[in-house]
């Protein structure tokens, strides 16, 4: 893309500075998140009088509304970005996901938690603009090696995430929830002084559309290019698997091998750091000899086998030898979103990924009751069933179905030039 700054664009230096406060951002917003996973579950529990079946029915419908909300709110974000800049909807997103903290912090019910679950579900785009982001300041060579920096964020946030709120929560249940909402004011307040624009003027969409703002016209984008529905295909699926992590891993990991929240977060943490190892050493040698088909490839396939061994593992030691395996996994955003921004316009990355996370809506939707309803059921008849893996064999058996796809639809594409409204 053009560097001339006399249109806004970030060139040289404010490049590499854009794109390290796009790292920060991500690293803290998942940070956050990460210290509300062994956390959040077990405040639910705690609600309900320690019944792990219980909180997993909680768990569904709290899943449950933030996909429901997301499916109807990402588009609109995501046009919303391509219409008026990134730097306003990412600052939008995380603000919004520091009052969900708030609103966790003080909950005196379940019911304040559902409302916070609203809200967020409501702004949260901060990660999916910031891949926007991504894509408008690198270039079509170089966007796979971004999103694997994307993705090295994630690894870290949920590296350093879990094993906080796991420490967190031995000193008060709710302190964890007030150092997420901290981080997210940090993360605001820095975005606010320092986030330059990363979309210039020209290269905007010149109006807001509703008909592509809601989820059925947000949609269409997908089947407007060729071979991008596959691709979204390939992509739905996958996060459809990968709801399984948050919805039942807790639970799931408390239940099976009696691991206390800290061991859990120390897990994660080692999850997280084989997760930064492929992205800082494997991402872009793969990309580089196999190209974004072979990265994405060898993720889901990598993904799938993950998940079997911690499905089947039947002690915590065999579930430890499966997190390198899934680690893997990390190969498969970079050369998914790879091939997906090569088949659309700069102007239009913002509603492509408003159309992924509407995607990623509904399969946050569909998921609990996937993997929650099934673990519920397997939790209650575990002495006759034997069978707590069993959504974790449902994840394994969607990643086999990505992978399949992947095969049969992932080709490389032309990069588009922008189009008018």
């Amino acid at each position: 893309m053009s560097t001339s700054n006399t249109k806004g664009q970030i060139t040289g230096g404010r490049r590499q500075a854009a794109l390290g406060f796009i790292f920060v951002t991500a690293i803290l917003d998942v940070l956050s998140l990460g210290v509300m996973i062994p956390v959040l579950p077990n405040l639910v529990k705690a609600f309900g009088g320690g019944d792990t079946a219980a909180a997993a029915d909680w768990n569904v419908l709290f899943a449950t509304t933030w996909g429901v909300m997301q499916f109807f709110c990402s588009p609109v974000l995501g046009l919303l970005s391509d219409r008026f800049g990134r730097r306003p909807v990412i600052l939008t997103s995380i603000f919004g996901l520091g009052v969900d903290f708030l609103f966790m912090a003080f909950a005196p019910s379940l019911w304040w938690l559902f409302v916070g679950r609203i809200f967020n579900g409501m702004t949260a785009a901060s990660f999916s603009t910031a891949s926007a982001y991504v894509a408008d300041v690198t270039t079509p060579e170089t966007r796979a090696k971004g999103f694997g920096l994307m993705g090295a964020a994630f690894g870290i946030g949920f590296t350093l995430g879990p094993a906080l709120g796991g420490w967190l929560w031995t000193f008060d249940h709710r302190a964890p929830f007030l150092v997420c909402a901290a981080l997210a004011l940090c993360n605001w307040l820095y975005g606010f002084f320092v986030l330059p624009e990363s979309l210039p003027p020209e290269r905007r969409q010149t109006r807001f559309d509703w008909k592509k703002a809601n989820p059925v016209g947000s949609l269409r984008l997908l089947n407007s290019r060729p071979g991008l529905l596959g691709l979204a295909g390939v992509g739905f699926l996958f996060q459809l698997a990968h709801n399984v992590l948050p919805s039942v891993f807790v639970l799931y990991m408390g239940f099976r091998y009696g691991w206390s929240p800290q061991v859990i977060g120390l897990t994660m943490m080692a999850s997280g750091i084989s997760s930064i190892i492929v992205q800082a050493l494997v991402v872009g040698r793969v990309v580089k000899a196999l190209g974004e088909r072979g990265a994405l490839l060898i993720g889901l396939f990598s993904g799938f086998a993950g998940f079997m061994v911690y499905a089947l593992a039947p002690t915590g030691v065999l579930y430890l030898c499966g997190l390198p395996l899934f680690a893997l996994s990390g190969l498969i955003m970079p050369g998914l979103q790879g091939l997906m921004t090569r088949r659309v316009a700069p102007n239009e990355q913002g509603q492509l990924q408003g159309a992924n996370s509407a995607l990623m809506g509904v399969a946050s939707i569909i998921g609990p009751s996937l993997f929650l309803l099934p673990f519920a059921f397997a939790v209650r008849h575990d002495a006759t069933l034997h069978m707590p893996g069993l959504p974790v064999l449902i994840a394994a058996s969607l990643m086999l179905l990505a992978t399949l796809l992947a095969w049969a639809k992932a080709r490389p594409a032309p990069t588009l030039e922008p189009q008018s409204a």
